[in-house]
């Protein structure tokens, strides 16, 4: 489809270190032709990138998760192919086209009065890619896996979620932050809010969100709503990490009891390579198991990891972190 570089073995072969007797994961990973594919095939996650920042610098926020996708491919790609790690049952789609939108908001000098607007523009557009893309995939009795850019393609996964199963859809979203600012241009702040608008979006739960970054009018527009909840950092940091586990388990719970999404926002792992890095927040450890125990749920829909955010130092730490999460999430055939 226009707009999306679908990948082949030839896309990825040049990352892919082998090694004798061993088989590594890259190697193997299903690839489709196109989308119209994906119906036919036995596997029954699709994997795919949005490499991309335009979101997050249209919400004032640091470049750089644009590169998380390539970093994570570098990784996950170069992991052991063994009886707990899955790559057969993946295909290998490809990525959002995000060049053109890259190069085009480059463009736009932060000096012009419609700086944002014009950055919201672009994310719009993006939007609109990544919502077909999760439609198609969960149409075809799939489960996509979605790295990103920033956590605007929150939109974009749950349009394309709700379209495909032709209802609102429920939402868990483990984030610093609620990203329910209000839908002015878009960014990566307020892709929920805006799915709440367009009605999209069922019940929506944050899980470990931070209390010095949330306006107070965001949190009095949770407190007045009988769909969206949330659980903070502050009071969570206070418990053992088993009652962090049953709280967990009761919001998945809850969510679960309809058809829903996995939202895993970086800045919420403590001192994790992100575009609003903190040094408060979950263990990555404990983020591990949040993910693992959603993916046994038979009404998940797809998983989103987002806000990663690379640099030349962190980019071995953040590839292994994002290869960790998603073989986390195939750990069951």
């Amino acid at each position: 489809m226009e707009g999306f570089k679908i990948y082949n073995k030839k896309s990825v072969s040049g990352i892919i270190s082998t090694r004798k007797g061993e088989s590594k994961f890259g190697e193997k990973v299903g690839f489709a032709n196109n989308l119209e594919e994906l119906s036919q095939r036995k596997e029954k996650y699709v994997l795919f990138g949005i490499p991309e920042d335009i979101g997050v610098r249209a919400n004032l926020g640091k470049a750089g998760t644009a590169k998380a996708w390539n970093t994570c491919l570098k990784s996950l790609l170069n992991i052991q192919t063994n009886q707990y790690t899955y790559p057969q049952n993946v295909i290998l789609l490809g990525e959002v086209d995000c060049s053109q939108f890259m190069s085009k908001a480059s463009n736009i000098g932060e000096e012009d009065p419609n700086y944002l607007i014009k950055l919201g523009e672009l994310v719009s557009q993006i939007d609109e890619i990544v919502a077909k893309v999760v439609e198609e995939i969960i149409s075809a009795g799939k489960i996509p896996l979605i790295i990103g850019g920033g956590h605007n393609n929150a939109y974009g996964n749950i349009k394309g979620a709700s379209i495909a199963v032709n209802s609102p859809v429920n939402v868990l979203n483990i984030d610093a932050h609620t990203d329910l600012r209000t839908p002015d241009h878009r960014h990566s702040g307020n892709g929920f809010s805006i799915a709440r608008r367009d009605k999209y979006l069922n019940k929506y739960r944050m899980f470990g969100i931070h209390q010095n970054y949330t306006p107070d009018y965001i949190f009095k527009q949770i407190d007045s709503s009988t769909q969206d909840e949330y659980q903070l950092y502050e009071h969570l940091m206070l418990k053992s990490s088993s009652e962090i586990n049953k709280i967990f388990q009761q919001e998945l719970d809850l969510v679960a009891q309809g058809k829903f999404g996995l939202e895993l926002d970086c800045d919420a792992i403590r001192n994790f390579p992100s575009s609003a890095k903190s040094p408060g927040g979950f263990s990555f450890t404990s983020v591990r198991r949040f993910v693992s125990l959603a993916s046994k749920e038979e009404n998940i829909l797809y998983l989103h990891l987002c806000e990663a955010a690379p640099t030349t130092s962190t980019e071995n730490k953040v590839g292994k972190a994002l290869s960790y999460l998603i073989t986390d999430f195939l750990n069951h055939p």
